[in-house]
């Protein structure tokens, strides 16, 4: 990794195109020299790893590393700092940038029908403000707790087709009540979309048949959004 690692981050030869792209107009060369990458605030530092990681994965054509840096992230509302209303507008702005970089470079590459690309988490947010804390509406103290039941993910590339919407909750977003999608569901689309057999993909332990999206035929692929 020594040897390696400088190579991958040695980002000198990318035309300033491709980092304005990526919404890193703080990389500026100079006689070419490669620049130094350094923290100059907990913010700027937090776009610039996320948009360092969304770049590596397209001019290296895979992803040699995955690091993520945040600040209040969880958005509960219980403490300062945590407050959905202040802290979820900055969350996008560090986000939205480099991921559309990435799409366009990925495009523009010709290397976006061959790469999947998954968005997400491991949850959503309650519809309704959390109050195990808090039970008053504050400013600077308004949050959601985690909520497992219903949330959003978007897939593009890789054979996904564009614009699709598939689900819907119910009028207060807390459960879905069409066409619901588990998380084995999206296992065995990813799956699929990798070129996998997902319900042949297996590894063999202790007498059974070990598969990403378990032992039952829960899990289906997701025809509905496959291009």
């Amino acid at each position: 990794m020594q040897i390696a690692v400088p190579e991958v981050m040695d980002i000198s030869t990318e035309p300033q195109s491709i980092l304005d792209l990526y919404d890193a107009a703080w990389l500026r060369f100079a006689g070419g020299k490669r620049p130094t990458i350094h923290a100059c605030s907990t913010r700027v530092t937090i776009r610039r790893s996320r948009t360092i990681v969304c770049w590596l994965a397209v001019s290296r054509e895979q992803v040699r590393s995955s690091f993520c840096f945040t600040i209040g992230w969880d958005h509960h509302g219980s403490s300062p700092g945590e407050s959905i209303d202040e802290t979820l507008p900055i969350k996008c702005q560090q986000i939205d940038r480099a991921i559309a970089g990435l799409i366009t470079d990925l495009e523009q590459r010709g290397l976006l029908d061959e790469t999947l690309i998954v968005w997400g988490g491991e949850f959503g947010r309650t519809p309704m403000m959390q109050n195990n804390v808090r039970s008053e509406l504050k400013k600077g103290f308004i949050g959601r707790d985690h909520h497992p039941f219903a949330y959003s993910m978007w897939l593009a590339g890789g054979g996904i087709k564009g614009g699709v919407s598939l689900g819907t909750t119910d009028d207060f977003g807390y459960y879905p009540v069409e066409n619901p999608v588990g998380i084995r569901d999206l296992q065995a689309t990813m799956l699929h979309l990798l070129g996998l057999d997902p319900y042949r993909f297996h590894y063999t332990y202790q007498g059974l048949n070990h598969r990403l999206i378990g032992p039952t035929e829960e899990g289906r692929v997701l025809n509905e959004i496959v291009a």
